[in-house]
């Protein structure tokens, strides 16, 4: 028997659009288990067959920064301008490189 639905865990759902290159947060469903939570959000976000891709991830399995530590977190990529893509030339007809 599956748990209480209030005892169900919460899934944060990402979809990929047909002319979209990146999944994209959508929302979230609460579901007893992984496979149930990928119906879940299949019924409820792409009910008019926006979608190509569906991701769910459990929220409590998400490791996010901390926004009140923006500064000291992304900072050190500053000192690292070798990083950023403004030493590549990019070929005439490349698309969504």
């Amino acid at each position: 028997m599956s748990k209480d639905r209030a005892e169900w865990p919460l899934y944060e759902v990402f979809i990929r659009s047909k002319s979209g290159l990146s999944h994209r947060h959508a929302g979230s469903v609460h579901a007893a288990d992984d496979q149930m939570a990928l119906d879940n959000a299949r019924d409820t976000y792409t009910r008019r067959m926006e979608g190509v891709s569906l991701w769910v991830v459990r929220s409590d399995r998400i490791i996010a920064s901390d926004p009140t530590e923006t500064s000291a977190f992304f900072e050190p990529a500053e000192d690292k301008i070798y990083r950023h893509p403004t030493f590549y030339d990019v070929p005439e007809g490349v698309e969504n490189l």
